[in-house]
């Protein structure tokens, strides 16, 4: 994309894999705007930074509103912004189903309804949305966290059709576990049962990751729409 600069919005860019998803972008001659709930110390002239809820419609907007007044247009969302949450069903609060629920799932609804908007009017644009393999490998302890991203997989696959007329794809990766803070908490034996019922038992990596979104946004992607890739040879 070094010749063909894009617009590319970038929900959770202060630290982990959304981080990588911005510094790598830049770096190859694009306009990212990020966001997160605290400041980010990212700085790049071509970099805009955003304290945002991803779960709060009018914080949302107001995102919109500058790429609409700056750019009038973008090409690329990644929804990465997520949390993730280790609990028994029996033991897990209220609280905390509402708070991975608004984040996961309704910030990626908002998000991508605003970004359909804008990217109808050029007949183009990319959606990125993040499942996890936590959904076909029904982890325990993952329950709430995996009904989130099943609910954000179903989602994706509804938009495509809904937005595929208008130029618009939307797709979906699920990451393995990757070493950055969200899985800190996780028990080590819990990470290796995990990685042992890869097909690749690995821990993933940022670059992984990058080389499904560049294929999902790469120009000649315009027939894929509606795709779950999940990482480690990870079936469902």
């Amino acid at each position: 994309m070094k010749n063909n600069p894009k617009i590319i919005l970038i929900t959770g860019t202060r630290k982990g894999i959304g981080r990588k998803l911005a510094e790598y972008y830049l770096s190859t001659n694009n306009i990212v705007i990020g966001c997160s709930r605290e400041e980010s110390d990212l700085i790049n002239t071509n970099y805009k930074h955003f304290i945002c809820d991803v779960s709060a419609e009018i914080e949302v907007l107001k995102i919109f509103k500058y790429i609409r007044s700056e750019y009038g247009k973008l090409d690329i969302l990644i929804n990465n912004a997520g949390l993730a949450s280790l609990n028994h069903i029996l033991l897990t609060p209220l609280t905390t189903i509402k708070k991975l629920f608004e984040t996961n799932l309704i910030g990626t609804f908002l998000f991508s309804r605003e970004s359909a908007k804008l990217m109808k009017k050029n007949a183009y644009g990319r959606i990125i949305n993040f499942s996890t393999v936590a959904v076909p490998l029904n982890l325990e302890g993952e329950t709430i966290y995996a009904a989130t991203k099943s609910a954000v997989e179903q989602l994706t696959k509804n938009m495509a059709k809904e937005l595929g007329a208008l130029g618009i794809t939307v797709n979906a990766i699920g990451p393995t576990p990757i070493e950055t803070d969200l899985i800190k908490a996780v028990p080590k034996d819990k990470i290796n049962k995990l990685l042992e019922s890869q097909s690749i038992s690995r821990f993933g990596s940022f670059e992984d990751v990058i080389n499904v979104i560049d294929f999902f946004i790469s120009e000649k992607s315009n027939f894929i729409t509606g795709q779950v890739i999940y990482l480690g040879g990870v079936i469902k």
